[in-house]
């Protein structure tokens, strides 16, 4: 596929952790309602991809920003529930901020004639 074309989905690199950890401003979940909670709250239009997800679920972790612990989930299947911590909070306070300011510019980019 040409550089200039992507699939419905595909993610901005350095999206999916910001979206990862915001899915979990609202509680725990494991790795699949993470997947699920982005794609529906994006209207079907982000979908993250088991191959993509669980190796940044583990980043995350490793990085502190996650916490992890064994549950069972809704169909009583052993889970992985992931949560965000103080410094996963901090963390997507900074990224939100700075994804504002690019967006903001890349805008302003896209209005000039």
């Amino acid at each position: 596929m040409p550089e200039t074309q992507t699939k419905q989905g595909d993610l901005m690199q350095g999206t999916l952790d910001m979206l990862i950890l915001k899915s979990l401003t609202c509680g725990g979940m494991h790795g699949y309602a993470i997947a699920d909670s982005i794609q529906k709250t994006s209207h079907d239009v982000l979908r993250v991809e088991e191959g993509a997800l669980y190796p940044a679920l583990h980043r995350l972790e490793l990085r502190g920003l996650l916490a992890a612990e064994w549950g069972l989930s809704e169909n009583n299947r052993r889970a992985k529930y992931y949560r965000l911590t103080a410094t996963g909070r901090k963390y997507l306070s900074a990224e939100a901020a700075r994804w504002s300011r690019i967006t903001t510019a890349i805008e302003l980019i896209m209005e000039t004639s």
